[in-house]
């Protein structure tokens, strides 16, 4: 029955899965990339521990799971693996952007003009809700992790390995 389900997902089903995912992952890796790389301006790992312990008193171990999440899920989401997983990590990296970061406080805009102390909380929704949608989508046709699932129904040896 659930296979006959997957083959029958509308096609349109699944390439706006499968977009949905590829902007999610193009939106959220620049940030995962400055806070792990220190590319596009950012501060990198060491500063990143560094900033969120001293600016907003998150432990080291909250920031490492942020960094890795942002930057590793965000590969792994354009792959289209784990994707329900890594929805609900950015859902709770972004719910934590917003109540500890600042932009709760700040309203909903984006700060475009500087008429704001810093930025609003619109940037951070937006991810939310495109996050849900993949939690409750999942992976869709066009992912790694369906054709991982599909060489599991051919080979039943791997299904012993998951």
């Amino acid at each position: 029955m659930k296979a006959a389900q997957e083959s029958s997902e509308p096609i349109g089903v699944s390439v706006a899965t499968l977009t949905l995912r590829v902007f999610l992952a193009i939106c959220v890796f620049p940030h995962g990339a400055q806070k792990l790389l220190g590319w596009f301006g950012g501060p990198g790992f060491s500063g990143m521990l560094e900033g969120f312990h001293a600016r907003l008193g998150i432990p080291t171990s909250i920031t490492t799971l942020v960094i890795i999440g942002e930057f590793f899920g965000s590969i792994a989401l354009a792959m289209g693996l784990f994707t329900r997983f890594v929805g609900g990590s950015f859902i709770v990296i972004m719910l934590g952007a917003i109540f500890l970061g600042g932009p709760a406080r700040n309203g909903f805009f984006m700060n475009y003009w500087c008429r704001q102390e810093g930025e609003g909380y619109e940037y951070n929704l937006l991810i939310i809700g495109v996050s849900l949608s993949l939690v409750i989508l999942g992976s869709g046709k066009f992912s790694l992790q369906r054709m991982i699932n599909k060489s599991r129904k051919t080979f039943p040896a791997i299904k012993r390995w998951h």
